[in-house]
């Protein structure tokens, strides 16, 4: 997906929040951007395309009354990043609820870069 087919402005976040795999119970990914559509992850490993998560993301403390998220979503491209000791991964998140798209709403005002 480009820039010109993007639906939300990606928002790049202060910190940098760690992405769990419910199901592996390991670390994913660390959060670089997030939308109430999709997120993108900076990962040691290469992330396989194509499949759907469980996700578990530890929200920063002092912010929110929870301290983690959870949510589906699935890897749609992996490349590498700018560092090549590092993968980028996007995936979708077309089906949050109401609940989770306000709290990544909130995430993005309180902590994201004035762009």
């Amino acid at each position: 997906m480009t820039d010109e087919t993007r639906a939300l402005k990606r928002r790049h976040l202060i910190y940098y929040l760690e992405v769990y795999d419910i199901e592996a119970n390991e670390l994913l990914g660390h959060l670089v951007d997030v939308t109430t559509s999709g997120l993108k992850l900076v990962s040691k490993q290469r992330i396989p395309t194509n499949r759907i998560y469980k996700l578990r993301m530890m929200l920063p403390e002092g912010y929110f009354s929870q301290k983690d998220l959870y949510f589906e979503a699935q890897s749609m491209w992996s490349s590498n990043d700018i560092n090549p000791d590092f993968y980028d991964t996007g995936f979708a998140a077309p089906k949050l609820d109401a609940k989770t798209q306000d709290i990544i709403r909130d995430l993005v005002s309180q902590i994201s870069f004035n762009d």
